[in-house]
């Protein structure tokens, strides 16, 4: 990099858009102008690589979600030019640590949007043709601030100060049909930069705008009232990521999002791969789309429809196209989250679209009558039944690959979830364990963990190469190497420590174990077992039933959606739990409760570098993989969790002797919960009972939800006890796993006292992370499922 001519190009951009300088700018005038040039710096690089994956078998990655935290940091790693750039910022007073208060891009909820943005990483890292389609909503996840213990949601206005790292590409924009409605589908493109690399892959998100070019000043009174009601009702379709969809205006604005962005994006890959080959009937041979979990899956009978209307091909033609096209990723094993939709919604929103999906399910019915299977079963596996279009079902049956994100995920499929499906389709079925890219998860967030690895090995090809962390074995007896480890956790420790101070008031102390769960509140998570956890431990030390306990700070972070109540209710018990054990003279100095506020990518850098314990605690067979586990595992913690999705592998790779496994495990659960009654356990464990009578005799305040509806504790009480709306009592096992959890974390605690051994289970975490880069991930998909290779560029 030229620095000369890169300071010229910054100073000349910042005087032109805010007639400022680098010395006396404000952050976001910084990074606008800082991400403009470095923009104008990729850009040939960028255009070639449109160019070479058009040339080549592309694969299209369709995701509601794309989680993609700041660009800046991560950009300017992946050019190799961080440190130049922060020694130019530096020689005028500034610098990138500015950037600090940028806002995330938060175009998703959890660990779907982040496994796409990693998958997009790992791609471009590897030069090979991926490039992802999504929307570009107005406002990105809600910001969460904890006020009087409850969630409350602030809109979060991402592009407030602009939005440097998009382009809008207004040639390109198509139009979406609806059943009431024409909008106008605007794409905006993101680099996605690859490390070490000139392949740049592209990430396109869909801005929903009006059809009409209204000039407002010349419409009378009526005209412009409907002129805004027209433009207000499109772009409605893009302002919300998951917009509460408990009635129906919200159940029908999700279909028309789902529906939005896969029409735009089957209509865009139609055009470009039309104009480059002039036929359609080699769309197969150079196109495969990757749909993330269901909410792209309508992109399928689309597919068919413009084939079939607007390219004159027939039925059975255009579905065989589709079925080379498509693959699909399942995410969940929980019925419940198999998204289905009401047929008269879809046939409202969507009446053509409906007449193809109708006429996929048909051609169902017709392939299983070929095969002799009865009606009973036809049935059972139509795409179209019981009033509902099941989108995963028509994704399992239209696609060339159907693939789970953990080994265990995928087996739960093939025996029980899906387990007709694979039956009848063994050869669709894979695994692709998820992967997280270790740029933005070690290089990025952990600088000086990543100095220390790069000596240790020599090089920094571990960067592009994880399994090059085996190699870190041989130190796990080395004294002087695991105490430079403890060194740099401490360092993290400390740099989290004055970040939640500033950004939340907490005071922490660095020199505690730090016990994290970080990741989506939801009770299959079991947010609350750890909290009823904390309880039970605060009660023994009360009472001297548990003695010698090593300080520690229990650390969470979680967005709970803005409906789900019973999830918000945990949130305030965590709070509550906080306030009884941090304010107690007997405990104030042994146990520390924090929920951290607006927890987000850029604040799980912070968490992931600085944990000693990942807390993976979810009911065996619920997790599908987990990434948050892997991020934690790499930076150096221990994993605390059930023998559930991701977990599973972790403990193969990394010892279940250096990690903490407890629980019923999935085939135990099979053979428990037909009988079990949470109430034996509650009345014959006198401990368990002293510490949920909390939630009932006023202890604990709920803040006066009334006790029959879901939000108090009460009903968090009656949920464990009873059961509550559609599931059985303690339908998550929280109490049967309750002191196999406790007698977990209490090992942990002991475990800690010896800190050199204790830092050697964390070392051998961190040398046997390899398998869980998503560059391993990303290749497994090229050969096995897309079949496209690297770029020459």
């Amino acid at each position: 990099m030229n620095k000369e001519l890169f300071y010229s190009e910054l100073s000349k951009d910042l005087k032109k858009k805010f007639g400022t300088s680098v010395e006396k700018a404000l952050p976001w005038q910084l990074h606008e102008s800082l991400s403009a040039t470095v923009m104008e710096l990729i850009d040939s690089d960028w255009e070639n690589s449109k160019k070479a994956h058009l040339d080549s078998r592309r694969a299209c990655y369709l995701s509601m979600e794309f989680l993609m935290g700041r660009a800046v940091y991560n950009n300017l790693l992946c050019l190799g030019i961080t440190d130049e750039v922060d020694e130019l910022l530096k020689a005028h007073g500034r610098s990138l640590n500015d950037l600090e208060e940028i806002e995330d891009a938060a175009l998703g909820n959890g660990g779907l949007g982040r496994l796409a943005a990693c998958f997009l990483d790992s791609a471009a890292a590897h030069d090979l043709p991926l490039d992802g389609y999504g929307i570009r909503y107005k406002y990105g996840l809600f910001k969460q601030k904890i006020v009087d213990g409850f969630q409350k949601e602030e809109a979060d206005n991402w592009t407030k100060y602009g939005d440097p790292w998009s382009k809008r590409c207004e040639n390109d924009k198509v139009v979406v049909k609806y059943g009431d409605q024409t909008v106008y589908a605007v794409p905006y493109d993101m680099p996605v930069i690859g490390f070490g690399t000139k392949n740049v892959g592209t990430l396109r998100l869909w801005q929903a705008e009006s059809v009409e070019d209204f000039d407002f000043a010349q419409f009378d009174c009526g005209n412009y009232d409907g002129a805004v009601k027209a433009k207000n009702d499109a772009e409605n379709i893009s302002k919300v990521l998951y917009p509460n969809d408990n009635c129906e205006e919200g159940k029908i604005l999700r279909l028309k999002q789902e529906y939005f962005f896969s029409s735009a994006s089957v209509t865009d890959i139609l055009k470009k791969h039309l104009a480059k080959f002039g036929t359609l009937d080699n769309l197969g041979d150079y196109i495969t789309i990757q749909l993330n979990d269901t909410h792209p899956v309508i992109a399928v009978p689309e597919l068919i429809r413009q084939l079939c209307a607007e390219h004159s091909y027939d039925f059975d033609k255009a579905f065989e196209i589709a079925h080379k096209v498509f693959n699909y990723t399942n995410h969940t094993i929980m019925a419940e989250a198999l998204e289905k939709w009401d047929c008269r919604l879809v046939e409202k929103v969507v009446p053509e679209v409906y007449t193809y999906i109708l006429m996929i399910n048909e051609r169902f019915i017709k392939d299983m009558y070929a095969l002799k299977k009865d009606r009973e079963y036809i049935s059972k596996l139509s795409p179209v039944g019981d009033g509902m279009v099941k989108m995963a079902f028509m994704a399992i049956y239209v696609s060339s690959y159907i693939n789970g994100v953990a080994a265990i995920h995928t087996e739960i499929l093939k025996k029980d979830a899906l387990k007709d499906w694979y039956e009848l389709y063994p050869e669709r079925f894979q695994n692709k364990t998820n992967g997280i890219t270790q740029r933005r998860w070690l290089a990025l967030c952990n600088p000086e963990l990543s100095a220390l690895i790069t000596k240790l090995l020599g090089n920094a090809d571990w960067v592009k190469d994880l399994d090059e962390l085996k190699k870190l074995e041989k130190y796990a007896d080395d004294e002087a190497v695991l105490n430079e480890f403890m060194a740099v956790k401490e360092a993290q420790k400390n740099r989290l420590a004055a970040f939640v101070k500033e950004h939340d008031g907490v005071d922490i102390d660095p020199n505690t174990i730090f016990d994290i769960q970080i990741k989506r509140l939801h009770e299959y998570k079991r947010q609350f077992l750890n909290a009823l956890s904390i309880l039970y431990i605060y009660y023994g030390i009360k009472d001297g039933s548990i003695k010698d306990f090593t300080p520690t700070t229990f650390i969470f972070g979680a967005k709970s959606a803005p409906g789900y109540r019973r999830a918000k209710a945990i949130i305030k018990l965590i709070g509550e739990i906080s306030k009884l054990v941090n304010a107690d003279p007997d405990t104030k100095d042994l146990i520390k409760v924090v929920f951290v506020q607006n927890y987000n990518v850029s604040y799980a850098e912070k968490l992931v570098t600085a944990a000693d314990v990942s807390e993976q605690i979810s009911t065996a067979g619920t997790e599908a993989s987990g990434t948050g586990n892997m991020k934690l595992m790499l930076n150096g913690a221990v994993t605390l969790g059930t023998y559930d999705g991701a977990n599973v592998e972790i403990v193969q790779e990394a010892g279940e002797e250096n990690n903490y496994i407890f629980g019923a495990r999935v085939e135990e659960l099979a053979e428990i919960m037909p009988k079990y009654d949470p109430r034996e356990i509650l009345f014959s464990n006198d401990k368990i009972k002293r510490m949920l009578d909390k939630l009932i005799d006023g202890s604990l305040s709920d803040g006066g939800v009334p006790s029959n509806e879901e939000g108090s504790f009460k009903e968090l009480y009656k949920a464990l006890t009873d059961g509550a709306s559609w599931h059985v009592p303690d339908h998550y096992y929280v109490l049967g796993d309750l002191e196999s959890y406790v007698q977990a974390k209490l090992k942990v605690n002991a475990d800690y006292k010896d800190k050199l051994a204790f830092a050697k289970k964390c070392w051998l975490n961190i040398a046997n992370a390899g398998k869980f880069s998503s560059d391993r991930t990303i290749k497994d998909y090229a050969e096995n499922i897309w079949k496209i290779e690297p770029v020459k560029l």
